[in-house]
């Protein structure tokens, strides 16, 4: 995190890097900036792409990458969403190389459902706790053999890896990471101002027996 000094006192701002790629699900990326957006002036949002320009969501509107992903240096956290376009990417060695290295200079790396397969085939989880969206479990547990695949979570938390449940659990995961870098009181404090009910909870997952995963 980078120190930045006001005229009354310091303030820590968290630099959040947004991977994203042709066909990314809308939420996974703006239900968690959402929530780090709320920090307002302790956080500043970079969104990356393999290429600057404008990225496709799978739902049709774009978002603007301003970034080049191997321009990256370090990030406070990084966030890869998922979507469709994650069945695609995994197959993208130059994709997945910039991804690794972008994770490896993060303090934090965290994803939101099926952006953990990308996350395993990077090479990233191997050895380490890690969900994903439950109505795809089975495939993204095919991307990451040597990954502890953990079915019944709304997300997991192992080390600076944070991975989500399927798309909405993605805000419950951002709010974690906030009390992780900051702490309780904000986590709360920033789901008030979103009107949002926190399940902070990491291991409540109704969706785990729903999709017959227990």
């Amino acid at each position: 995190m980078t120190d930045t000094k006001s005229s009354s006192a310091s303030a820590t701002v968290v630099t959040v890097g947004t991977l994203l790629f042709d066909g990314f699900e809308l939420l996974d990326v703006f239900g968690p900036l959402e929530m780090f957006g709320l920090l307002e002036d302790r956080v500043r949002l970079v969104m990356l792409a393999e290429d600057p320009g404008l990225v496709r969501s799978h739902q049709g509107p774009v978002a603007l990458a301003d970034s080049a992903l191997g321009e990256v240096r370090r990030l406070d956290v990084l966030l890869v969403p998922g979507g469709m376009g994650t069945r695609r990417e995994v197959l993208n060695r130059e994709f997945l190389a910039g991804l690794a290295a972008a994770a490896q200079a993060s303090a934090y790396v965290s994803s939101v459902c099926t952006g953990s397969a990308l996350l395993a085939r990077a090479g990233l989880l191997d050895g380490k706790r890690a969900t994903s969206n439950k109505r795809a479990f089975g495939w993204v547990k095919s991307q990451g053999p040597k990954v502890d695949w953990v079915a019944e979570a709304r997300w997991v938390e192992d080390g600076k890896f944070f991975t989500s449940s399927g798309v909405a659990a993605g805000m419950d995961m951002a709010l974690g990471l906030i009390e992780r870098l900051f702490d309780r009181a904000m986590s709360e404090e920033i789901a008030n101002r979103a009107e949002y009910e926190w399940h902070s909870d990491r291991h409540h997952d109704p969706f785990a027996k729903l999709n017959g995963l227990i």
